[in-house]
C-alpha cells in the first residue's frame, strides 16, 4: 500500500512538473534563446566549467573530512564517489546517485554502511547549512525578488534549527561502541542504528564542523562565480544580486528533483527569477541551459571515468564483504556486525 502510494505521488509530481514545463516552453521565444547561445564565449564557458568542477571538488574534500575517522581515509575514493554520485544525479530523478555513492564507498573501504551513511548525513547537513546561511544573508543584505524574500521566516527557522542540531551533535558524549546481539532482523536493525548514531557522535567535533562549514561557504561561493561567469559568456547583464537570487531559486527544492538532473525545472526557475528582476527571460533561458550543460556533461563524463562501477550491475556481496558488514544501507536485515 505504501509503495503504491509513493509511486502515485511520484507520478503526480512528474505530471505537474511536465504541465508547468510545457506552459513555460510555449512562452519562450526560442529564436532569441538560440541567438544568445550562438553568441557565447567558449573561453569564458570553459573557465566557468572549471570553476564548477572546483566547487564539486570542495564537496568531496568536505565528505573526506568525515570519512577519515571511520576508517575510509582514502582521499581519492572520496573524490571518485563524489563525482560519480553527482554524475548519477544528472541522469536520475530525486538525487538517486547519493545512495549509490554511500554503497560504493562502503564496499570499497570495507567499512560498515551505517558508518558511511552517518558521514554522508553530516556532509549533506553542511551542504544544507551553507545554502540556508546564504539564503538568510541574501534576504537580509540584498534586494531579492518577492518570492525569495517571502522565505525569510523559513530561512530564519531553518538556520536556528540547524544551529541547535549542530550544537546537539557536538554536545553528545563520545563513548565506546557497544556490541549487541544481531542474530535476528531486530538485532540487525538495532545494530545498524547503533553504528549510525555512534558514528554521528564520534565524528562530530568542532574542528571538523568548522572545516566543513568553511568548505561549504567556498563551494557555494564558487557556484555563484560559475553562474556569473556563464552569464557574462553570453553577454547577459545580470547583476551579482540577480545571480545570487537565481542560485537561491533553482536550489530551493534542494534534494527534490522531479526530472533527471532537474532539467527544465532549473531553466524555469532561473528565467522566472531573472524576469522578476527585470532581465530578459529568453536570454535567461539560454544562460540556464549553459549552466546546466557545464554541470551535467563534464561532471557525468568525469564521474563515469573515475568510477565506471556506478553504471554496471552490482555483483552480489562476497563473503569478506559480509564478514565486514559492508552492504547496501537499505538492506539492513542482511548486515552483520563489525
Amino acid at each position: 500500500m505504501k509503495r503504491a502510494a509513493g509511486r502515485a505521488l511520484r507520478i503526480g509530481v512528474w505530471i505537474v512538473a511536465f504541465v508547468f514545463l510545457v506552459l513555460f516552453a510555449q512562452r519562450v521565444e526560442w529564436r532569441e534563446t538560440l541567438r544568445a547561445l550562438e553568441s557565447a564565449s567558449p573561453t569564458m564557458l570553459l573557465a566557468a566549467a572549471v570553476v564548477n568542477l572546483l566547487s564539486l571538488a570542495l564537496k568531496g574534500v568536505r565528505w573526506w573530512i568525515f570519512l577519515r575517522p571511520v576508517g575510509a581515509d582514502s582521499f581519492w575514493l572520496a573524490m571518485r564517489a563524489t563525482f560519480a554520485g553527482a554524475g548519477l544525479n544528472n541522469v536520475l530523478v530525486a538525487n538517486g546517485g547519493e545512495a549509490a555513492r554511500v554503497i560504493f564507498v562502503s564496499r570499497a573501504s570495507h567499512v560498515p554502511s551505517a558508518k558511511i551513511l552517518a558521514t554522508f548525513a553530516l556532509e549533506r547537513l553542511f551542504e544544507l547549512s551553507g545554502y540556508v546561511l546564504m539564503l538568510v544573508l541574501g534576504i537580509w543584505l540584498l534586494p531579492l525578488p518577492g518570492h525569495i524574500s517571502a522565505l525569510r521566516p523559513f530561512a530564519i527557522t531553518a538556520l536556528a534549527t540547524l544551529g541547535f542540531f549542530v550544537l546537539f551533535l557536538l554536545s553528545r558524549e563520545k563513548t565506546e561502541e557497544r556490541v549487541t546481539d544481531e542474530t535476528n532482523w531486530r538485532g540487525k536493525l538495532r545494530g545498524f542504528a547503533r553504528r549510525f548514531t555512534h558514528t554521528l557522535a564520534s565524528v562530530s567535533t568542532v574542528p571538523r564542523f568548522a572545516a566543513a562549514m568553511l568548505l561549504s561557504i567556498g563551494a557555494w561561493g564558487l557556484q555563484i562565480a560559475t553562474y556569473q561567469m556563464t552569464a557574462r559568456a553570453v553577454h547577459f547583464p545580470i547583476t551579482f544580486t540577480g545571480t545570487v537570487a537565481c542560485l537561491l531559486a533553482v536550489n530551493v527544492g534542494f534534494a527534490i528533483r522531479p526530472t533527471p538532473g532537474n532539467v527544465g525545472v532549473f531553466q524555469l526557475l532561473y528565467a522566472l527569477t531573472a524576469a522578476a528582476l527585470g532581465f530578459d527571460s529568453n536570454a535567461a533561458v539560454a544562460v540556464a541551459f549553459l549552466i546546466q550543460t557545464q554541470q551535467i556533461l563534464p561532471v557525468t563524463a568525469i564521474g563515469v571515468a573515475l568510477a565506471p562501477e556506478f553504471i554496471r550491475r552490482k555483483r552480489p556481496p562476497t563473503p569478506p564483504e559480509i564478514a565486514h558488514g559492508v552492504l547496501n544501507p537499505l538492506d539492513i536485515s542482511t548486515e552483520d556486525a563489525d
